[in-house]
């Protein structure tokens, strides 16, 4: 009995067809992030329709550092994957238990921290992006309501790394759904009904995430399988905990200076004005329908390729590569063709200023027809980090994607200080990290 609820609660991806297998994962991770992309912008539609657009504009310029605090998370939850899939490749049934409660614990203690740390210096946080004073007290009410529930976010991101890490992606999926759901109720009663303004959005988005957190850990407790949770074991195992560390830091520090470099960029963009920042914070939130995806798709490529380094099954891997990278080109081109074609009408959902629509139309052209770049980056670096190898494609990506931008931002930007020179540099970064991939994949021994 209990070989056969492995079968059903996890994915051996070391075994079988490539392609049925990379969708059967993918296809789920991809529909729950989009859910969840649905909801957060969701969150904007609502309050740009009910509430006004500075409010619009203190949700948006809110996302960049919201993803700054939790950035370094989010690398170690990567980690923590990595070493659950190598011991699921190895058949270790030890290593995955201590892996699994490890990474619990750690999410747990970071998020209590990072929860304290934005609620206490929001303001400052704020003031440092350059935010007009006419959007401020929003912004702090927003962000301030938002680092409260933080914790609730980052223990299941974590949790629904572990799911993902063994095969499992269709849970990640019923869960985001349930919150999706959960939180498109809950905004428009707190907002349109009761009328509490962004106050309502964030307190509906703390609980939405709140309920998939306890939905995930309550699976993860009665699942008959490896990795099953006992609340009595959830501590830091020593050595296991350092693995994780050592996995998953450096990615970790990847998407805290990388985001660190998009608050900088939405720094740049505020003193455009209320307008500007409510346009370019929307178009954000549709940009997250081709930004998570791709990401879902590097997350498959790490869990294929975790599982099967770990079964010394090299050929398979060389071969999921391609796969994955195919299913990324097809869906960044037919994503980016449809935002193009109906750029204004989606525009339309968050508000009918004119000024913000006209500036998250103008992002639009300078975006949607390079996510391609973004998608081959993303599959290649997910594959990297499945091998084991965490520092190179941090390496590269905070040089393209930080460094880089702030070069431009500090030097060349001032030469021709215009909108469109701001938005340009997203498609420049991901072409020259896509450059450094190609050459670090051809000339290193990363296998």
């Amino acid at each position: 009995m209990e070989i056969k609820k492995e079968k059903k609660n996890s994915m051996l991806m070391t075994e079988g067809s490539i392609v049925k297998i990379l969708l059967l994962f993918s296809v789920p991770l991809i529909l729950g992030n989009l859910l969840q992309q649905t909801y957060n912008t969701v969150d904007s539609i609502i309050v740009g329709n009910y509430v006004g657009s500075n409010a619009l504009a203190a949700v948006g310029s809110s996302t960049a550092l919201i993803n700054l605090l939790i950035g370094f998370s989010q690398g170690i939850a990567v980690g923590a994957g990595v070493i659950v899939s190598h011991s699921i490749g190895a058949n270790d049934r030890k290593k995955i238990r201590l892996s699994v409660h490890t990474a619990i614990m750690i999410a747990i203690l970071l998020g209590t921290c990072l929860s304290i740390i934005g609620f206490i210096f929001t303001p400052q946080l704020l003031e440092w992006m350059k935010t007009p004073a006419e959007v401020m007290p929003e912004s702090v009410t927003y962000l301030r309501l938002f680092s409260i529930g933080m914790v609730f976010n980052i223990v299941y991101n974590m949790e629904a790394g572990i799911l993902n890490a063994v095969g499992n992606s269709k849970r990640s999926l019923l869960y985001l759904g349930i919150a999706s759901v959960t939180n498109i109720i809950l905004d428009l009663l707190f907002v349109k009904i009761l009328g509490m303004g962004v106050k309502g959005v964030a307190i509906a988005t703390n609980l939405s995430q709140m309920i998939s957190c306890l939905l995930a850990l309550g699976f993860l407790m009665k699942v008959n399988d490896n990795y099953k949770v006992y609340l009595n074991k959830i501590k830091l195992h020593k050595e296991t905990a350092i693995k994780i560390i050592k996995m998953g830091l450096p990615t970790g520090i990847q998407s805290t200076v990388i985001s660190l470099s998009n608050v900088l960029i939405q720094s740049n963009v505020n003193v455009y004005g209320p307008s500007i920042m409510a346009g370019f914070g929307a178009y954000l939130k549709i940009d997250g329908f081709n930004i998570l995806p791709v990401l879902s798709l590097s997350m498959a490529s790490t869990t294929f390729t975790g599982q099967n380094c770990g079964a010394g099954k090299k050929d398979r891997v060389k071969k999921g590569i391609w796969i994955t990278l195919a299913i990324g080109i097809i869906y960044t081109i037919i994503t980016g063709i449809l935002l193009l074609m109906f750029k204004r009408p989606l525009m339309q959902l968050f508000t009918q200023d004119e000024g913000i629509i006209l500036a998250g139309t103008e992002a639009m052209k300078y975006f949607c027809p390079f996510y391609s770049i973004l998608a081959i980056l993303h599959c290649l670096a997910g594959a990297v980090r499945g091998a084991g190898k965490t520092m190179p494609p941090m390496i590269i990506l905070l040089f393209s994607m930080c460094i880089f931008r702030i070069i431009w931002l500090q030097f060349i930007l001032p030469l021709n200080n215009t909108i469109g020179n701001i938005y340009i540099l997203y498609p420049v970064t991901w072409g020259i990290g896509l450059a450094l991939m190609i050459i670090y994949i051809w000339k290193a021994k990363w296998l």
